[in-house]
């Protein structure tokens, strides 16, 4: 049975505004052009530069920097709650940072002035994160890190609703993970790049982060709204910024709940990987372990790219979402839970390329999915800020989560526990898409 069978319907004026402002989102009123290539490449190279610099201390450099300060086992749990801690701030400020573009009235557009702002407050923070004499203030720098680099992204990903049309989306959406993926690979290269130096290590995907942003935002066709949304500000629309009905739409509600499953299974690993290395494997040298990362994340990534596109494509041609969400979640969940019987490095590759396949295609599809379930046109960033909370808020429980499961028998070092949790959460991420409806019955009752 396909799930998207509606033709693409043709965009219309928002109805509150006098200014000249389209709404170029999914439903009533979606795009009818195909996108340009100058805001598809500047969207992915723009998610690209922000990835690299954002996944690089989650892959490997915020690691290095906590292992210089404490020494031991310890330093993978304080690892995982500097990352736990800073990720509430990413959290609070993906949503609200979308609400907030979705209320400008700036002649630059909606979009534009929240991530050149943003990329200018992230390079600084960077710098007092490689800089930090403690773990309170690399806590300091990355958590401002988080603030800043989701002041970039919340109005960035939002720009695929703005400006993609529904038979374009999964092709372009694919590009987010394909890109998240690719800045995952070259920050694994910057960490053995600039092992050495600590400031260059933060530094300089910082800054490459903030020109391909820059550039975009004068790429990017951002058309300013005269007036604000009609419901106005105030404390009950702030609230309202982390809040979507889930008995009114459910269909997002469901693929909010899968969301956050299969993230939180994804942070199981990347935030336990660099000392999973080091024990369940048992290579000792940090060096040598950044080189064996970013092999793996190069095998990773590779599979990825190619199964993102071709389930983009597939999913675009054969007009279906779920099926390939849920098969894809699933073979993300067996990859992951074959670490729990690896120990060696060959083996690790092997799994690399398994969850490769099966996340390449998750991500091409189900970002299509998120964005064809949005509950309403018009606050397009501030419900794709709702769902960012579902890859922020894993985040923040998986260094505590994983310390538990860590934890399971005595000590910190029971990793196969660690990743069976990270199957069970993926698999039940597979089966919480289930209940969403087909695009077809949607369109036909009327809403999201």
């Amino acid at each position: 049975m396909s799930d998207l069978q509606s033709p693409t319907p043709q965009a219309v004026p928002r109805p509150e505004s006098g200014g000249p402002y389209v709404s170029l989102v999914t439903g009533t009123q979606g795009p009818a052009q195909k996108a340009p290539f100058k805001v598809v490449g500047g969207m992915a190279l723009a998610q690209f530069g922000l990835f690299v610099a954002l996944l690089a201390p989650v892959t490997v450099s915020l690691a290095i920097k906590v292992s210089s300060l404490v020494p031991g086992d310890g330093a993978a749990v304080v690892n995982g709650n500097v990352q736990s801690l800073a990720a509430f701030v990413a959290l609070i400020a993906n949503p609200l940072f979308g609400r907030l573009s979705d209320y400008t009235t700036s002649r630059w557009g909606r979009r534009r002035p929240w991530m050149f702002g943003g990329s200018i407050g992230f390079v600084a923070a960077l710098a007092v994160l490689a800089l930090a004499p403690s773990v309170p203030i690399v806590f300091a720098g990355w958590a401002f890190a988080q603030l800043f680099g989701n002041m970039i992204l919340a109005p960035l990903l939002t720009t695929i609703a703005d400006q993609i049309p529904e038979h374009q989306r999964a092709s372009v959406s694919g590009n987010v993970g394909i890109m998240q993926n690719l800045g995952i690979l070259a920050a694994a290269y910057v960490a053995l790049w600039f092992v050495n130096d600590m400031f260059l290590l933060f530094v300089v995907p910082g800054v490459f982060a903030a020109l391909t942003v820059i550039l975009y935002c004068f790429l990017l066709p951002d058309k300013a709204i005269t007036e604000k949304p009609s419901e106005g500000g105030g404390a009950k629309v702030f609230l309202m910024t982390f809040w979507v009905n889930p008995l009114k739409h459910p269909d997002f509600a469901w693929v909010w709940i899968s969301r956050f499953l299969v993230t939180l299974s994804m942070f199981l690993f990347i935030v336990y990987r660099f000392f999973f290395l080091g024990h369940q494997v048992g290579i000792q040298d940090s060096a040598e372990i950044a080189g064996i990362v970013a092999t793996g994340v190069l095998i990773n990534t590779l599979v990825l790219v190619v199964f993102a596109k071709i389930g983009g494509w597939l999913s675009d041609r054969t007009a279906n979402r779920k099926g390939f969400v849920i098969s894809a979640t699933a073979l993300f969940g067996v990859g992951i839970g074959l670490l729990s019987i690896t120990h060696t490095v060959p083996m690790f590759y092997v799994v690399e390329a398994i969850m490769g396949m099966g996340y390449g295609i998750y991500v091409a599809v189900d970002t299509a999915l998120v964005v064809d379930v949005l509950p309403n046109p018009d606050d397009a960033a501030k419900d794709l800020g709702v769902l960012n909370i579902a890859n922020a808020l894993p985040q923040s429980l998986a260094g505590g989560i994983g310390a538990l499961l860590l934890g399971i028998g005595g000590g910190l070092t029971n990793y196969p526990a660690l990743f069976i949790g990270a199957l069970v959460f993926a698999m039940l991420g597979a089966a919480t898409i289930i209940p969403v409806r087909s695009t077809a019955k949607r369109h036909a009752e009327g809403h999201n």
